[in-house]
């Protein structure tokens, strides 16, 4: 009788499946470039995706735990499919254990019947080579994506299972996982494996010189940090010269991407941090969030500007969000407006004290330069133009400030169970006559955009000792998948 499999031993099972399919996958397809020969008949079974299952039997008492993610709802079969399990192996096995040792799960790894589709294993282009084969060609021969195939049904609580079929293990399935992980090389500039679990998420590039400089900073002292990866395939590695560093930089084509992000990674492989510029508006910051969640990061928090509706208010103060006045309209349909998107404490705390950190302001000090509120989302940049009916809605909401991407990303956090939090910097009050003309927004920006940096980061340091209470219960439902 075969040893029942551990989380190691399923890892590396799924890692042996998984480079099996994509080996064949490849091999189809470059024997196509040079022959024209199809897949043959049954070959096409190799190129699936390896399938996780975990079975809770029926054995006694159902444990109660307080952590949040890791748990069963009921006894039964839990399934997904599983892609990149080399990159996502500390996760998997962090959640099989808790899973094994607290429900006596067993652990079963096969091949799924679902099949990667080619451009997933592949990273050229149109013209694929060898003899000029188009993506539309390979598509008559092989699995190609199908948008009927992806979705978020799971995250989004709107899943039917029938009495004979298992429940599924976690948000997101391979083929879902690797739509995104498409996306993120497209929209970033970086490949995705770079992304770290730790990010902040901002609307201005002036935020990325700053990043950037502190980065360098790093690399240049003998820390934890061994490099960073920009835009365009460009890295700056631990004890590079400073002005080749900058020609790095300064070569990098930032500019050619809608969303480019930075990843500064440590030397241990442990947990870095990632800068994406996603620019402005709600469209933008769900598509970002809805990539970014795949990889199931720990945390991801907004630092941006906002405009701040407080006569008491002054340029270069500081909000931080506990409550979102959500006019983005871009998630009404899958979270409508009325479901509450709760503060998260720990981030709220670690925020707060990184805010005092940083200024060196405690007390009656800090509490006259970071003020806590609603924040109010608006899709509508020239809302003001709309001036009476908005008027109401910011008394009856007690808004403080008003921007186009918090309360997306806090939303989307709290849809795709990713912890959120927001803290913005007052760059204009446009009730109060201090509107953002060219010569005051640059001295405001010079002088604040690098202090509000290092709060993040701050933040976020704050937040790695506390990694067990930040994945928070109110981000879970009565009726979720056991992974996080």
């Amino acid at each position: 009788m075969a040893k029942p499999l551990t989380p190691e031993t399923a890892v590396a099972l799924l890692e042996d499946l998984y480079e099996a399919a994509t080996d064949a996958l490849r091999a189809a397809i470059d024997r196509y470039g040079e022959t024209r020969e199809p897949p043959r008949p049954g070959e096409r079974k190799a190129f699936c995706y390896p399938r996780l299952t975990l079975t809770y039997p029926v054995n006694g008492a159902h444990p109660k735990l307080s952590r949040a993610y890791a748990k069963f709802q009921d006894p039964g079969r839990y399934v997904t499919t599983i892609t990149q399990p080399s990159h996502f192996r500390a996760y998997l096995i962090e959640m099989m254990s808790h899973l094994v040792r607290d429900y006596g799960a067993t652990i079963t790894v096969d091949l799924s019947d679902e099949e990667i589709p080619y451009p997933y294993v592949v990273d050229r282009g149109d013209d694929l080579g060898k003899g000029d084969v188009t993506a539309a060609e390979l598509a008559l021969h092989f699995p190609v994506p199908l948008l009927a195939r992806v979705g978020d049904e799971v995250a989004d609580g709107r899943w039917d299972r029938r009495p004979d079929e298992p429940y599924p293990l976690a948000l997101f399935d391979a083929v879902r996982t690797d739509y995104s992980l498409k996306r993120l090389q497209h929209y970033t500039g970086t490949h995705w494996h770079y992304v770290q679990p730790w990010i902040l998420l901002t609307n201005y590039h002036r935020y990325v010189d700053q990043f950037i400089a502190w980065g360098m900073d790093r690399l240049a002292e003998d820390g934890p940090y061994a490099a960073l990866h920009l835009p365009g395939g460009g890295t700056i590695t631990r004890g590079m010269d400073r002005a080749a560093a900058e020609a790095v930089v300064a070569a990098s084509p930032w500019h050619r991407f809608q969303m480019p992000a930075y990843h500064l990674a440590r030397a241990d492989g442990g947990e870095g941090l990632t800068l994406v510029n996603i620019g402005v508006g709600p469209s933008n910051a769900k598509n970002m969030t809805d990539h970014l969640a795949v990889l199931r990061p720990h945390c991801w928090l907004m630092i941006g500007h906002c405009g701040g509706l407080r006569q008491t208010q002054r340029i270069g103060d500081y909000v931080l969000a506990h409550a979102y006045l959500r006019q983005d309209h871009i998630l009404d349909k899958l979270l409508p407006p009325e479901i509450p998107i709760p503060a998260l404490a720990e981030v709220q705390v670690a925020l707060q004290a990184a805010a005092a950190e940083v200024t060196g302001e405690t007390g009656a000090g800090l509490k006259s330069r970071l003020r806590t509120g609603t924040v109010m989302t608006n899709d509508d940049r020239n809302w003001e133009l709309r001036w009476t009916p908005e008027r109401q809605r910011i008394n009856l909401s007690r808004a403080i400030a008003v921007d186009m991407e918090s309360g997306t990303i806090a939303a989307q956090g709290y849809r795709l169970r990713v912890p959120y939090g927001t803290l913005l910097c007052v760059s204009d009050k446009p009730l109060h006559g201090e509107i953002k003309l060219p010569g005051a927004a640059n001295v405001f920006y010079d002088r604040a955009v690098g202090e509000h940096l290092l709060i993040g980061i701050a933040a976020i340091e704050n937040l790695k000792d506390n990694r067990a209470g930040l994945h928070s219960r109110k981000l879970r439902s009565f009726d979720e998948p056991p992974f996080r």
